[in-house]
C-alpha cells in the first residue's frame, strides 16, 4: 500500500512538473473560448487576421474595475458554423492582477535609505500594474471572472463552472503525461478492440470540462480513469425487494430466471458464498435481489447514503466476485477482462462529468431491457438492418436499482439513483473472422506523436475512398432507424463503434439506449411494438429537464440526431480530416448529403419523414454545453446554428472538388 501511494504521489508531481500541464491548460483555454463565441456568451469584437483569420477581442473588467480584454485568433468554419481557434495562445491585455508584480530584493542596511528604496519600489510597482500588459492568459478562474458575459449568469454556478475546468486541468494533464510514458515505453502501436478505451485520453471535443470527474480524489483518478487501465473489481450487495426495481430482457427468459442469471454473472461458486453470507446474516434470500456496485460508490457514497439501510439490513455487503474489469470512456462502464465476451457493467458513480451526474435514475435501469428488447426486435424482422447493414445493437438486457422513492424530495436526493446497475452485451461475441472494433471517437484522435490513429488505414486505403466508405457504413443505419422507424440514436463519441477488417470500415455497432434515444409516437412506423416504459418521475424532471425518450416536436428527434451524430461525430471528422488529410469540408458534407439523398431516393415510402424529420433544414438546435453550466436550468439551453447538409447551389455543388483517390 505505502509503495502504491509512493508512486500516485510521484506520477502526480511529475505530470504537474511536465509540460502536459500547460498543453492541457491551452486546450481547456481553446475549447472554452470556442464555445462562450459559438454559444454568444460574451462581447466580443471581430477584426480580420492575415490569411483569412479572424481575431476577436473578449472585452470585460479587472478586480478593480480597469478594462481588461482577450485577444485570440480562429475561422469559422462550414461544419456547423463551428468556430476554431488557431494553436496560438490567448493572449489577456491589461494591468497585471494584484500581486502579480515580482519584487527585487533590498540590499541596503540604514533604514531611511531602505524606506525610500521601498516607496520607490511600490511607485514603480504601481507604475508597471497600470501599464496594459499582453501575455498569455494562464489563469482559468481570473478569465471566467473578468470578461463581460451576455445576460445574467447564476454567480454559483460560474463559480461551480471554474472547479470543474480547474479539475479538468489536473485530470487532463495527468492522463496527457500518463500516455507519454506509455508511448516512451515503446506503446504507440494502434491497440485493438478494449484496449482502445485506455489510449483514447481526448474527452469530449466540444465541452470545455472534458474531464471534470468532479468527486474524484487524485488517487481515485489514477485507480478508476479510463486512460490508467487500472483492474477494478465491483463490489457486491444484497438489496431487499420491496426496494429494489429489476428489468429483465425477454432473450434470458431461459435463463434459470433473476436468480439464475446473477449466479452465471458472479459465477456459481461465489454466488454460492454469496448466499451463503445472506443465512449467516439471518436474511430469507428470496427477499433479496443482488446488485454489483462501484468500489468508489461504496466507500464514497453508499456506505454513508445507505447506512440506515445498511443497520437495518435492508442492504448487505456480499463481497467481490473473482472478475477483474477496467473503465471505458465514459467511467462508470466496466468491461469484464477476464471474459471478454461477458456483459459490461454500467454501474452508477456520483461523480459529475460534462454536466452530467453519473448516477443512474432507478425508471431508466428498470426501461433498458424494455427499450433493448423493442429496438432489437425491430432490427430482427427489418431486412435492410439485419441482413444489409448488419448493424450490431448492443443490448442492455438487464437493470437493477435501488428505489428510494418512498422517500421526500428533501431526504431522496442523496440517495436517489446512488445504487444502480446496467448489464450490457460485449461486442466480442458479435464480431465475425476478421473484423475489430474501435470507438468512433478513436477515428479522431492521434497519438503521443501527434499522429493520427488511422493513417495507416487512410495511407493504405487512400482518404477519400476510405472516408467514403466509413461515411456509408455509419450515416445509412442512423438515417434509417431515423426515416424508417422514426426513431432517433444519441449515437455520439463512445456510443457508436466502428467495426472494422485491418481498418476497412465494414459496420457499426451502437449502445447506451435506456436514455439515449428519442421519438415522438405519432412519427413512429410501428406504435403498436413500442413498450409501455416506466414512468419519469417527477422529482427526475425536475433535476434532469434533458433526460426523456417521448418528444412532442418532430424537431427534437431531428436534431437529438442532428447534436449528437453530425454535429459532434462526423462535425469532428470534417475538422480532422480536413487538417490532417486535406480534405475540405465542402466536399466532406456534399458525400454525407449524396449518401443520404441516394437512401431517400432507394425508399422513396418515407417521404412523410424526409420532411418532418429533414436532415437538409437551413439550421438545426443544438444544445449549449457551456451555457448550461454558466446560467439558471429554467429552460433548455439550446441555439440554432448553419446545417451544412442544407441545400447548397448547384453552382457550388458543380465547382466542388474531388479529391484524387490515392
Amino acid at each position: 500500500m505505502k509503495k502504491k501511494e509512493n508512486r500516485e504521489r510521484d506520477r502526480y508531481a511529475e505530470a504537474l512538473s511536465s509540460p502536459h500541464d500547460a498543453a492541457a491548460r491551452r486546450r481547456i483555454f481553446k475549447q472554452l473560448v470556442e464555445s462562450l463565441l459559438y454559444e454568444g456568451i460574451v462581447e466580443a469584437s471581430e477584426t480580420a487576421g492575415p490569411d483569412g483569420l479572424t481575431v476577436w477581442t473578449l472585452a470585460g473588467r479587472d478586480a478593480e474595475g480597469r478594462p481588461v480584454a482577450y485577444r485570440c485568433t480562429g475561422r469559422a468554419h462550414l461544419t456547423f458554423g463551428r468556430l476554431r481557434l488557431t494553436d496560438e495562445p490567448v493572449q489577456r491585455e491589461g494591468p497585471r492582477p494584484s500581486g502579480s508584480a515580482e519584487r527585487r530584493p533590498t540590499a541596503v542596511s540604514d533604514a531611511g535609505a531602505a524606506a525610500a528604496q521601498a516607496a520607490d519600489e511600490s511607485a514603480a510597482e504601481l507604475a508597471e500594474e497600470a501599464r496594459p500588459a499582453a501575455e498569455e492568459a494562464r489563469s482559468i478562474a481570473l478569465f471566467l471572472l473578468e470578461i463581460t458575459l451576455s445576460g445574467t449568469p447564476d454567480p454559483a454556478k460560474r463559480l461551480s463552472f471554474i472547479r470543474e475546468l480547474e479539475q479538468t486541468l489536473l485530470n487532463d494533464t495527468l492522463a496527457r503525461h500518463w500516455n507519454a510514458v506509455r508511448f516512451r515505453q515503446g506503446l504507440s502501436a494502434a491497440p485493438s478492440d478494449e484496449d482502445w478505451e485506455q489510449r483514447l485520453i481526448d474527452g469530449h471535443p466540444y465541452h470545455p470540462s472534458y474531464k471534470s470527474r468532479i468527486g474524484f480524489r487524485v488517487e481515485d483518478q489514477l485507480a478508476y480513469g479510463p486512460e490508467f487501465g487500472e483492474s477494478i473489481r465491483p463490489i457486491w450487495l444484497a438489496v431487499r425487494r420491496e426496494r429494489l426495481r429489476f428489468g429483465f430482457s425477454a432473450s434470458l427468459s431461459g435463463s434459470g430466471g433473476e436468480e439464475g442469471w446473477i449466479a452465471d454473472q458472479s459465477g456459481a461458486a461465489v454466488y454460492a458464498g454469496f448466499r451463503r453470507k445472506l443465512r449467516q446474516a439471518g436474511a430469507d434470500e428470496r427477499d433479496y435481489g443482488i446488485v454489483p456496485v462501484h468500489p468508489w460508490q461504496w466507500r464514497s457514497v453508499i456506505s454513508s447514503a445507505l447506512a440506515d439501510e445498511i443497520r437495518q439490513g435492508s442492504v448487505i455487503l456480499l463481497g467481490e466476485t473473482d472478475d477483474v474489469y477496467t473503465a471505458q470512456q465514459s467511467i462508470r462502464t466496466l468491461a469484464n477482462r477476464s471474459r471478454p465476451e461477458a456483459y459490461s457493467l454500467k454501474l452508477s458513480l456520483s461523480i459529475v462529468n460534462t454536466s452530467t451526474s453519473r448516477v443512474i435514475a432507478p425508471h431508466t435501469a428498470q426501461n433498458a431491457p424494455l427499450i433493448t428488447d423493442w429496438l432489437q426486435g425491430l432490427a430482427s424482422r427489418d431486412a435492410y438492418l439485419r441482413d444489409e447493414l448488419r448493424l450490431v445493437l448492443l443490448g442492455e438486457i438487464a437493470g437493477a436499482a435501488y428505489d428510494n422513492g418512498h422517500l421526500s424530495d428533501e431526504q431522496r436526493a442523496d440517495g436517489y439513483g446512488v445504487l444502480s446497475c446496467i448489464w450490457r452485451e460485449s461486442v466480442q461475441p458479435r464480431l465475425q473472422g476478421g473484423e475489430a472494433s474501435m470507438p468512433f471517437n478513436g477515428l479522431c484522435c492521434v497519438d503521443a506523436a501527434g499522429r493520427p490513429f488511422i493513417d495507416a488505414w487512410v495511407r493504405r486505403h487512400g482518404a477519400a475512398n476510405w472516408l467514403e466508405q466509413l461515411l456509408n457504413v455509419s450515416v445509412l443505419p442512423i438515417i434509417h432507424w431515423l426515416f424508417a422507424h422514426g426513431i432517433a440514436f444519441e449515437s455520439h463519441a463512445q456510443n457508436m463503434l466502428l467495426i472494422h477488417e485491418e481498418g476497412w470500415p465494414v459496420r457499426i455497432a451502437l449502445k447506451d439506449f435506456h436514455d439515449g434515444i428519442r421519438f415522438k409516437p405519432e412519427l413512429l412506423a410501428q406504435p403498436e411494438r413500442c413498450p409501455a416504459f416506466a414512468d419519469v418521475p417527477a422529482y427526475h424532471r425536475r433535476v434532469n429537464r434533458n433526460s426523456f425518450l417521448v418528444a412532442d416536436d418532430p424537431a427534437e428527434v431531428r436534431d437529438f440526431v442532428h447534436d449528437a451524430f453530425f454535429f459532434i461525430n462526423l462535425g469532428e471528422l470534417a475538422l480532422f480530416m480536413h487538417k490532417h488529410y486535406g480534405l475540405s469540408e465542402t466536399w466532406f458534407w456534399t458525400e454525407v448529403r449524396a449518401v443520404i439523398a441516394s437512401y431517400q431516393r432507394r425508399f422513396p415510402e418515407h417521404r412523410e419523414r424526409y420532411e418532418l424529420l429533414s436532415p437538409f433544414a437551413a439550421t438545426i438546435g443544438v444544445e449549449q454545453l457551456t451555457k448550461r453550466r454558466m446560467y439558471a436550468d429554467d429552460e433548455l439551453h439550446m441555439h440554432q446554428v448553419p446545417n451544412p447538409l442544407a441545400e447548397a447551389s448547384r453552382e457550388s455543388r458543380a465547382k466542388t472538388a474531388v479529391p484524387t483517390r490515392t
